[in-house]
């Protein structure tokens, strides 16, 4: 037998001289076998070194153990939360996570998508590319033609109907203003001055609906206080280094804000970045995130933060998942998660 080939239940049958559904049965119903016949296969069975295809017997019972986790935020420290909630308690309820990590390209997450429907997987937790209302993949409509039970987390495709864990993204907003008017610019409240206060925005995509809301928080929470705080907004893409070079080039034309508002950690990350490259401290312009940035304590470094629970909005999008996958035919839910201020 070649090394390479997969050892099949023929395999088996042919060295202890039975038939294959013999050897089946002693493999996956062996109460249905003699004890001597079932110790002889699975001594074969052993030597021969062949593994049951968990998969095909999935299929066979109309019951697939397989959920597919589809992200394209894997590098993101908020996502590796998620990702290890939804894992865990995954494996407590005896299913299998398929990760994709599809690296913010739209094909790739439509071969996952596809990969996962070839799999018959038995639900798929989403976290799509993008949220702008012109992003409608093809996918939706195999989704819904589907068996296949869908959560979607975080990020939501527009107008899809499927089941969903989100954040309170307009609060978010609202708790990053509120704070940046009592700690940074109370005195903005006052009668104008000739030079207004600068609130820098490092936002994500232009059209993303997550990136609205959070701005519409903040510009709501400016507007109902009469501030005289003037937002300039940058728009970019939720990761590092577009928002590090935004930032650096901003800075380089305008001079220094009266405080930069990032919107994720990996935008605040490139934030910080780009004053450390301007040699300016961070104790001497003010940062807020949404979202904790790790390890920033190593370097006795604070940044105030609309921290959400990842954790919990994991087991969360699971939990509804599960639901789904035992009764289809419930009608689509937005479980909302709101965030702390950590400051």
């Amino acid at each position: 037998m070649a090394k390479n080939r997969r050892v099949t239940i023929a395999d088996v049958a042919a060295r202890v001289g039975l038939t294959n559904i013999t050897v089946s049965r002693a493999l996956n119903r062996p109460e249905m076998v003699k004890a001597e016949t079932r110790s002889k296969i699975e001594a074969a069975a052993s030597e021969l070194g062949y593994v049951p295809n968990a998969f095909a017997r999935g299929l066979k019972h109309s019951e697939s153990r397989l959920i597919g986790f589809v992200t394209a935020s894997v590098d993101n420290p908020f996502y590796a939360e998620m990702i290890k909630a939804v894992s865990r308690h995954a494996k407590r309820h005896n299913y299998a996570i398929l990760l994709f990590d599809t690296d913010g390209e739209a094909w790739l997450e439509a071969n996952a998508i596809e990969t996962l429907l070839s799999y018959q997987a038995a639900g798929i937790i989403l976290s799509p590319i993008s949220d702008e209302p012109d992003y409608r993949p093809d996918y939706i409509e195999r989704l819904h033609n589907s068996d296949v039970a869908v959560v979607q987390l975080d990020r939501t495709l527009y107008n899809a109907d499927f089941s969903s864990v989100v954040l309170d993204n307009v609060w978010a907003g609202q708790c990053v203003a509120a704070h940046l008017l009592k700690r940074v610019f109370a005195e903005a409240t006052e009668p104008a001055t000739d030079e207004p206060s600068r609130l820098l925005v490092a936002a994500g995509p232009a059209h993303s609906i997550i990136t609205r809301e959070r701005l519409a928080g903040v510009q709501t929470t400016l507007a109902e206080n009469e501030t005289g705080v003037d937002l300039d907004v940058l728009w970019g893409d939720y990761t590092l280094e577009p928002a590090r070079e935004a930032v650096g080039t901003y800075i380089a034309a305008h001079g220094m804000p009266g405080a930069i508002f990032g919107m994720n950690q990996l935008i605040t990350l490139g934030a910080l970045q780009a004053m450390k490259a301007r040699g300016i401290a961070p104790d001497t312009l003010s940062v807020i995130s949404i979202d904790r940035l790790p390890y920033l304590d190593i370097f006795d470094i604070r940044v105030p933060c609309v921290v959400h629970d990842g954790f919990h909005a994991g087991q969360r999008a699971l939990e509804l998942l599960l639901e789904r996958i035992a009764d289809p035919e419930l009608p689509p839910q937005t479980v909302t998660v709101r965030g702390t201020l950590v400051e």
